[in-house]
């Protein structure tokens, strides 16, 4: 089944609603500049009451290691960090982590900013091909544990704002790039302007391995409309019964 991430919790109530509605993860946003920005204590709390085998997501922006002690003293699961600087520019830095400090069941997702890239006019075929090996390029390779820079988030990010920007990107156009994760063993999650009504389009041209969603499931910014998360999920299990 289709990984589904509803992202940009910022109270109980919303993330109870994912967890009755079916979704696997849920996103906590630790970027200052978002409307969906929950602080430390808040995340805490929340996902202290979440089931234990719902998945706690961190989002972090740049190359800042803060998602390690966040991950130890919320309780996280999984670090999603996007590689963009406040300048707009990718950062690109892997530095070495002690993976033993962490949870077992860890997910650490890099995310790019693909609006960026294609705004940036990068080669789509240089893309893929860069990375089909991405997991082979990671220092340490041999002892990283599943889970671990084997799924990257593809968001609508441009200029100086890395995600959240409640708009999609060309999914056709990023197929080619898609295809290439498949064939080096890589996992894609699609963010970025989806609803409960596009969400089926973007799974039928991308095949991904999740979905990210947030604003395409709120009533503002920060707050979810509980029918919109319902019918998002329910949206996807329909994708994944056509598929199977």
């Amino acid at each position: 089944m289709t990984w589904v991430k509803i992202c940009g919790i910022t109270n109980l109530e919303d993330a109870l609603v994912a967890v009755e509605a079916g979704a696997d993860a849920v996103g906590f946003v630790f970027y200052e500049k978002s409307p969906r920005c929950v602080s430390v204590e808040a995340a805490r709390e929340i996902v202290a009451r979440l089931p234990e085998g719902m998945e706690k997501v961190g989002v972090f922006v740049g190359d800042s290691p803060d998602w390690v002690s966040a991950m130890l003293t919320i309780g996280l699961t999984g670090a999603q960090q996007y590689l963009m600087s406040d300048s707009g520019e990718p950062t690109g830095s892997r530095k070495a982590v002690g993976w033993g400090v962490l949870p077992k069941a860890v997910r650490i997702l890099p995310a790019l900013p693909i609006g960026r890239f294609l705004e940036m006019g990068a080669e789509i075929e240089g893309l893929a091909k860069d990375l089909e090996h991405l997991r082979d390029d990671v220092p340490g390779r041999p002892s990283l544990p599943d889970g671990v820079f084997d799924t990257l988030v593809f968001d609508s990010g441009v200029g100086r704002m890395p995600g959240g920007t409640g708009k999609t990107f060309d999914w056709v156009r990023v197929a080619p790039i898609a295809e290439g994760m498949r064939r080096g063993g890589l996992k894609l999650v699609i963010a970025g302007g989806l609803t409960p009504e596009n969400v089926g389009g973007a799974i039928r041209i991308l095949k991904p391995w999740g979905v990210d969603v947030s604003s395409g499931v709120e009533a503002r910014p920060g707050k979810k409309d509980p029918e919109k998360v319902r019918a998002f999920v329910r949206a996807v299990r329909e994708m994944d019964k056509k598929a199977s």
